[in-house]
This record gives C-alpha cells, sequence and structure tokens, in this order.
C-alpha cells in the first residue's frame, strides 16, 4: 500500500489553540489527570465537526468556545475518570469511550487498542492509516527513555498528522492546546518493560 508523504488533519480550534486544553479544567483531579478524557473529548469534536456523528458532542461543533469544552470534559470525566496511576491501559480508556458512546447512542464506531509493543513497521502503518482515513489517534506514552519526552511521560495524547521521511516519520502531536512535531520510531521504542499504544478508530459496517 502506497501512502501519502504527509498528511495533516483539518484539526479544529478552540478560540485560536488547537483542541483542547487539561490546564483549562477547573477540577483538580482533571487538570492533573484527565488527559485521557481530553483527548477523548477531541475525538469527538473533531468527528462532529467533519459532519459525521453528530451525536458525540452536545454543542455547536462549528462555533467552538472553551467553556463548552470546559463543560464537555464534566460530561466525560465519569468514563474516563482520573485516577491514582492514571488510565495506563489502553483497554480502560476503549471501555470507557464504549459507554459514552452507548449513552448518546452511537453504535457506528469500533475502537481497537494496538500496543506500542508491536514491531514497529506495524505499529507506523496503523498511525498513517488512521490518519489518512481522517480520524485522530489517541496515543498512551508511559515510561520512556528519552528526558526530552519528559512532558508526554504516563500522558494521552492525540495524533493529528504524519510526514514519511528519508529514515523516520513525524507525527504530529496535540496536547495542552499545542501542535509538536515527534519522531514517531522514538515514541514507539521507548525501551521501558510497561508500553502504551494508540487507540484505532473504525467505522462500523
Amino acid at each position: 500500500m502506497k501512502f501519502e508523504s504527509k498528511k495533516i488533519l483539518d484539526y479544529f480550534t478552540i478560540e485560536g489553540t488547537p483542541g483542547g486544553n487539561q490546564d483549562w479544567l477547573p477540577e483538580w483531579d482533571m487538570n492533573m489527570g484527565g488527559c485521557a478524557a481530553v483527548t477523548a473529548c477531541d475525538v469527538c469534536i473533531y468527528l462532529s465537526s467533519q459532519g459525521k456523528f453528530n451525536n458525540l458532542y452536545d454543542h455547536d461543533s462549528k462555533n467552538l468556545t472553551r467553556l463548552d469544552f470546559v463543560n464537555f470534559a464534566k460530561i466525560m470525566k465519569p468514563y474516563l475518570t482520573p485516577r491514582y496511576h492514571g488510565i495506563d491501559f489502553l483497554e480502560t480508556y476503549i471501555c470507557g469511550l464504549y459507554d459514552y458512546f452507548h449513552d448518546v447512542n452511537n453504535n457506528l464506531l469500533i475502537l481497537e487498542g494496538l500496543s506500542s509493543g508491536v514491531d514497529y513497521e506495524i505499529f507506523s502503518r496503523a498511525v498513517i492509516t488512521q490518519i489518512n482515513n481522517n480520524f485522530p489517534v489517541p496515543f498512551l506514552l508511559l515510561n520512556h527513555h528519552d528526558k526530552e519526552l519528559e512532558d508526554f511521560f504516563w500522558h494521552w495524547f492525540n495524533l493529528a498528522g504524519y510526514e514519511i521521511l528519508d529514515n523516520d516519520i513525524r507525527v504530529l502531536t496535540v496536547t495542552y492546546g499545542e501542535y509538536k512535531w515527534l519522531s514517531l520510531k522514538n515514541l514507539h521504542d521507548s525501551k521501558s518493560e510497561r508500553k502504551g499504544g494508540i487507540i484505532r478508530i473504525f467505522p462500523r459496517v
């Protein structure tokens, strides 16, 4: 399968910043540990803003505000509640988001986890395929050998684009209301015993 050399999703902005921002959330537990819920909110808003799956977001996806995002995060919180060790398993995220889908009467999407422990070729192909299919990619990074990624340790964030280079693939991360390009190979190769991974989203056939 031949991929485009570069693709960036038409990601939404809220009052000038890409995606939602965990720092906006007033509840201390969400402010400190609400990253999983924030990425889920972003996924729902993105899909709604693209004119698909409109019931995933209960506000106006064409006129996004910081206040509406904060209120939406309160709705998402019971499904992906922050906890002492964080939401550190892909299955926990999937179960929580599925419960939200069920409660808003959306049975049109399938969620699957893919561990960072799989071969890099399989992992990178999955990331690229998801973005080519116009789905953001929730990513869980646990411990990592690269201290320059410290802000991403034990953290959920979304991938919203990729660029294929000669010896690597760069991915566009979205977290804390900011974009940042990172090496997918480096994100995958954590050299940690505990592995994170990605959530793949598929339309139900």
